[in-house]
């Protein structure tokens, strides 16, 4: 188990986050719903607290704090996807549940949450010893929005575009 835990906070809406976070990925689930036992800032007695929940493994919390906090990019959660159908399935279930579309691999989520959803590919590309192919690797996805697979494969094999 983690000894590190993150905390997402979320007003009033903690429950219905977690439960769709928990739809995206293998190896996630609900693990606890913890209920308010008294009125307080967070909610009304009996009311949703805390969910406790794992995402692929990885344990997290998600808090009613009882006032709406805004996320900023300085913090964001990586999904490592393991193909181009992962990547899309990933991808159109945040938009379809009200996400936003940045740049290179990352989108808010209808939370405001940051996430990234990247083809574990990419790394073996940027951290490749073919300093030239990493390079155009990294300039075709730095035009993309949903990361493609296929696009930085041909620009990293792409030897006439150096």
């Amino acid at each position: 188990m983690s000894k590190v835990t993150p905390c997402l906070w979320f007003n009033g809406n903690a429950e219905e986050a977690a439960n769709f976070y928990v739809s995206l990925l293998p190896d996630s689930k609900i693990l606890h719903v913890q209920r308010n036992v008294t009125d307080n800032p967070s909610g009304k007695e009996g009311s949703v607290l805390v969910v406790e929940f794992t995402l692929g493994g990885q344990r997290f919390v998600a808090l009613n704090g009882g006032m709406k906090m805004e996320y900023t990019h300085a913090l964001s959660l990586m999904i490592n996807c393991a193909d181009q159908a992962q990547v899309d399935s990933v991808w159109e279930a945040f938009l379809a549940h009200g996400g936003k579309e940045e740049q290179c691999g990352w989108l808010k989520d209808r939370y405001g949450v940051s996430w990234q959803v990247v083809p574990t590919v990419m790394f073996e590309y940027f951290s490749s010893s073919d300093r030239a192919a990493a390079k155009r690797a990294m300039q075709a996805m730095m035009k993309m929005v949903k990361l493609d697979i296929e696009g930085a494969r041909r620009a990293f094999e792409d030897k006439s575009a150096a």
